[in-house]
């Protein structure tokens, strides 16, 4: 029966540890992650970690698929979307204007895709130090964006300053830095901050952290890679990680730059940033 289906997923998401692993896949729904990455995320072991997707699986809310030795998982969104309509099906017997704010955006969500404006959008990029991968995308989009786009970065553990390797490189390219620095992303949440209609992740950590719901409900997107002042080599070998990380944000902001922000509704928006932030060269 569907009670009995239903009834047994709330009972696998009503332990907290569960619960997390959940919740992480879903935050990287539609891309599958590694277990590796999510212990290291939640800060469990993976004997646990093995335990909670064995019953996230035999429940339905995840999915495993093996890539040679490894297996990557993923959240199974149309259970996810089924316990949703579960819930709120009978919500006030059908009359959505009795229900709780959030209920009545589950009813009207997939009515109201407008197209996106050709006007200024509000970016938002997020790493954790907040020293070298947001801040090229920050430096990029000014650049790139035409004039379109007020950018900002943020780093969810930021740093004191610059890293020195990402300033002389962006100086190099011409990007002017002296506006640029290491800010915390609770910064960007006080009721005097921008409305975002975009905000990106562009390392595994900080899409992997526990964060609240942006207000608005802007677009999001993981374009997650390497941390290149984690490389390790010579100097020119740790400059090359810069370099690497600047050429691959470069591509996938000019991508996004160039997307035809007039003709597309928030599905089909949401569908080309999560395109861009899977290009080839993308850490799984």
């Amino acid at each position: 029966m569907e009670l009995n289906r239903q009834a047994n997923i709330l009972t696998t998401l009503g332990h907290p540890g569960r619960l997390a692993v959940f919740r992480l896949l879903v935050r990287h729904a539609p891309r599958p992650v590694r277990p590796g990455r999510m212990a290291e995320a939640l800060a469990i072991k993976p004997n646990t970690l093995s335990v909670y997707l064995s019953a996230l699986a035999q429940a339905g809310l995840v999915h495993g698929t093996r890539h040679g030795k490894a297996i990557e998982y993923r959240a199974d969104l149309v259970a996810l979307g089924g316990l949703v309509d579960f819930l709120v099906a009978d919500c006030c017997r059908g009359r959505p204007d009795l229900c709780a704010p959030a209920a009545r955006h589950v009813f009207t969500r997939e009515k109201e895709t407008p197209l996106m404006p050709e006007t200024s959008f509000n970016v938002l990029f997020i790493c954790t130090r907040n020293s070298a991968r947001s801040i090229f995308a920050e430096a990029l989009l000014r650049d790139l964006g035409g004039g379109r786009f007020k950018v900002w970065s943020a780093g969810t553990q930021p740093g004191a300053a610059l890293h020195p390797e990402a300033q002389r490189l962006l100086e190099r390219n011409g990007h002017d830095t002296a506006a640029l620095g290491a800010k915390g992303v609770e910064e960007f949440r006080d009721a005097d901050a921008p409305a975002f209609d975009f905000v990106f992740t562009v390392c595994d950590r900080a899409a992997g952290e526990e964060c609240p719901p942006w207000p608005g409900l802007p677009l999001t997107a993981h374009w997650g890679m390497p941390d290149p002042a984690r490389a390790e080599g010579s100097e020119a070998e740790r400059a090359l990680a810069f370099a690497d990380a600047y050429a691959m944000l470069r591509r996938r902001i000019a991508a996004f730059a160039n997307l035809p922000f007039s003709e597309l509704d928030r599905v089909a928006m949401q569908k080309s940033v999560d395109e861009i932030g899977a290009e080839a060269g993308e850490t799984a």
